[in-house]
């Protein structure tokens, strides 16, 4: 098969990596559409499109000699991409999208389509349930494998999420939240880790990580995946995959599935709100009142008896 190519990303492939990386990835940036045509070289795939979504990756679509179809993944950050494969690789058969082929070298993975398009299927109304026992799933399949080759998340709290939340709320100025921030800061010391419920977690559970197939059923995607509590995730995704409405049905949900006690679950929650509205507050986000409302209620339920 001769070498084929999209030519240039698109624009807003482009500039979503530009601003989430940096000037830094120009060169990548240029360099991604031949990446892509290699990968597909080695694999005899044939380029379709690129789909534009993803913020630290480039995507296109690809067909196989048999005529299915696949999702090319290039990575910016080669390991991003080792760690997103490792923990695919651990949810294998899972509800998620199962790698066909890797490439090392390119940072460069063939995925399955799920859903029969970029994206998925269609999203069905009510998926509470349904997204909450695929998530209990890849935890099942995550106890397989300790040691895993993903961080920790002890580490990454310790090392990267408390120390940008403390070094925010006194940097920033937080105007009518300051009360709020400061309230959810306290209860930063109190989060612990139950070593029986350590997996590898998904840890960016929003609801555009959550596609869907042709029967409805929930794939999770594009995880930033660490090893830790599964506590995390529940939290995760009870405040994140959805900002206007459902949280303490989500939250009634997870501990319901996972049988995590509620109250173990809030401190993460409010410790993963907090530092959302900090980040929200710093970039002027358009999002940080309806964060700062979800603070508001977590903090509301904690003095509330942790109902």
């Amino acid at each position: 098969m001769a070498t084929q190519t999209l030519g240039d990303l698109p624009s807003g492939c482009r500039e979503r990596l530009l601003a989430h990386y940096g000037p830094s990835v120009q060169e990548w940036l240029e360099a991604a559409p031949g990446l892509l045509a290699e990968a597909a070289k080695r694999w005899d795939l044939s380029l379709r499109g690129y789909h534009d979504a993803g913020h630290a990756s480039a995507v296109a679509l690809a067909v196989a000699p048999d005529g299915s179809r696949l999702v090319l993944k290039a990575w910016v950050d080669p390991i991003r991409y080792r760690h997103e494969i490792t923990a695919l690789r651990v949810w294998a058969s899972g509800p998620t999208a199962n790698v066909a082929e890797a490439a090392d070298d390119l940072s460069v993975a063939a995925l399955e389509l799920v859903g029969g398009r970029p994206g998925g299927a269609d999203r069905p109304e009510r998926a509470t349930q349904s997204v909450a026992g695929a998530i209990h799933r890849l935890h099942a399949l995550g106890r397989r494998r300790p040691g895993s080759g993903v961080p920790m998340l002890t580490d990454f709290m310790r090392e990267v999420v408390l120390p940008r939340i403390h070094q925010r709320a006194q940097a920033l100025d937080l105007g009518t939240h300051d009360g709020l921030v400061r309230e959810a800061c306290h209860g930063l010391a109190g989060l612990s880790q139950a070593p029986a419920r350590t997996t590898v977690l998904h840890a960016d559970l929003y609801a555009e990580n959550v596609i869907f197939d042709a029967r409805r059923q929930p794939h999770v995607i594009d995880p930033h995946p660490v090893e830790g509590d599964a506590v995390f995730d529940w939290a995760f995704w009870s405040v994140y995959y959805d900002l206007d409405q459902g949280m303490a049905d989500r939250l009634a949900t997870a501990a319901r599935i996972s049988r995590i006690p509620v109250p173990e679950i809030l401190p993460w929650c409010r410790a993963l709100a907090v530092d959302g509205l900090l980040y929200y507050r710093e970039i002027h986000d358009p999002a940080e009142p309806k964060i700062a409302a979800v603070l508001s209620d977590l903090l509301a339920t904690g003095a509330g008896g942790d109902q």
